[in-house]
């Protein structure tokens, strides 16, 4: 029966543990996924959480450290000693053993790995351990299923069934050459229609797309996305098939991207959690609410270039908000298009005339409807069609530079090596303040003739 994860039923786990009651625990877990015993782990505290682990078979504890947060995880295995954390370790895939090895001191992950039974695992993590945890190498797993471009049909589906017991899932066969250098794939569906006697290299196929394994994780995510790929194969320079990167881990990757390039957006600089500390959480977001002070004080200062006309006519600052937000506004909306398409590694100057038209008419359009729409609302409660035209006008004129603002400041930020999530913001924001405020005061100035 499938339980339903509830405050109620946390409290009867934490009862259960306080029992030992072992039978309600695994009786009420056996139907359970590893994700769900997850999240109910997060709601024990280590002691707790510790016990159920141990209770549970170990290749579903495996699972579930796998799918702890790093953090979480991290402070768990703490109270583990280096045989309990192998005996977990064994039973991953190379890529999760060696995220956990990543986060044990230098001691722990040489202890762990003198204790894996399976030589294979051994060698395999300590290949891994070589590489940046933020490139292909770093996400690839060892297992994966490859034939040799000379074996015949029978040979392959033997040697398939070898591969296949240490390996969860796999979506295609490889086929390398006598020094591992890939060539291409096969399906098994093409494996088992063929004649025993058939040769590998009589019916494979050289549409393979590989990466290497000293490029970046944006670059896998972004190429799995391009071609809509559940796995992918990781190549040396030479181009001798190293491992695999699976979707499960990109998935990964995309939501810390996701993640990173939400706070960017907020201005907050760093990569923080709620539980982190006041001192962290405090540091990344404290810089950029300080550079958007200061480009508030620069506002302010300019306001004060047209204190005289402010003084004649008072009506005219009730709108310094309105013309602000909505330049602030349309720079934002506009700047974030033009980011997502940066990160995603799109082509952007192949066609720089094209996206500036778009914007163009987009800008427009919506400046037309929001200065129309303003002009209205102004004259049927101020009653004063000349205060009307400066705020129509101005708002038409801010709408249309923020927009060209919001596009081309992140395309100059990473140009110049700049990240444009963090930086094009503060950048936009001001910018728009103190030339939409220009734009508002001098349209003001020229109507009203002061």
């Amino acid at each position: 029966m499938q339980v339903e994860i509830t405050r109620e039923y946390i409290e009867q786990v934490e009862e259960a543990i306080e029992r030992q009651d072992k039978d309600f625990l695994l009786g009420t877990m056996a139907e359970m996924h590893p994700a769900d015993i997850t999240t109910v782990l997060y709601e024990l505290d280590s002691n707790e959480a510790r016990y159920i682990l141990d209770i549970l078979p170990s290749e579903l504890g495996s699972e579930i450290l796998s799918d702890l947060d790093d953090d979480i995880r991290n402070e768990f295995l703490d109270n583990f000693t280096s045989q309990e954390i192998a005996r977990y370790v064994n039973l991953m895939d190379s890529d999760d053993a060696v995220d956990i090895l990543n986060e044990q001191s230098v001691q722990t992950r040489e202890e762990v790995i003198a204790l894996l039974d399976n030589e294979e695992k051994a060698a395999a993590v300590l290949d891994l351990l070589h590489y940046e945890e933020d490139c292909a190498g770093g996400l690839m797993a060892k297992e994966l299923i490859k034939v040799n471009l000379n074996w015949r049909v029978r040979q392959c589906i033997d040697e398939i069934r070898r591969q296949a017991e240490k390996v969860e899932r796999f979506y295609t066969v490889y086929v390398v050459d006598n020094r591992d250098i890939l060539l291409g794939r096969v399906s098994v569906k093409k494996l088992l229609l063929s004649k025993d006697d058939t040769q590998v290299k009589d019916i494979y196929s050289e549409d393979v797309i590989s990466i290497e394994s000293y490029k970046d994780e944006s670059e896998v995510v972004s190429v799995m996305q391009r071609y809509d790929l559940e796995a992918i194969p990781v190549i040396n320079i030479q181009g001798r098939l190293l491992g695999r990167i699976t979707i499960d881990d990109v998935v990964d990757v995309m939501q810390e991207q996701a993640e990173l390039s939400r706070q960017l957006m907020t201005g907050i600089s760093e990569n923080v959690e709620e539980d982190d500390s006041v001192l962290r959480i405090s540091r990344a977001r404290l810089p950029w609410l300080v550079i958007g002070m200061v480009g508030g004080l620069l506002a302010a200062q300019f306001m004060g270039f047209y204190e005289a006309d402010i003084a004649l006519l008072p009506a005219v600052a009730l709108f310094v908000p309105l013309i602000t937000a909505t330049g602030g506004n349309v720079g934002i909306q506009s700047s974030s298009i033009i980011i997502q398409t940066l990160s995603s590694n799109e082509v952007m100057f192949d066609n720089i005339i094209q996206r500036l038209t778009k914007v163009l008419l987009v800008a427009i359009v919506n400046a037309l409807i929001i200065s129309l729409l303003v002009l209205g609302f102004t004259y049927l409660f101020r009653r004063d069609f000349t205060l009307s035209m400066v705020v129509s006008v101005a708002l038409f004129s801010v709408v249309m530079l923020a927009s060209l603002m919001g596009t081309i400041t992140p395309m100059i930020l990473d140009k110049f090596g700049i990240n444009p999530a963090v930086a094009a913001g503060p950048f936009i924001t001001t910018a728009n303040d103190l030339l939409g405020l220009t734009i508002y005061f001098g349209i003001a100035h020229w109507l009203y003739n002061l």
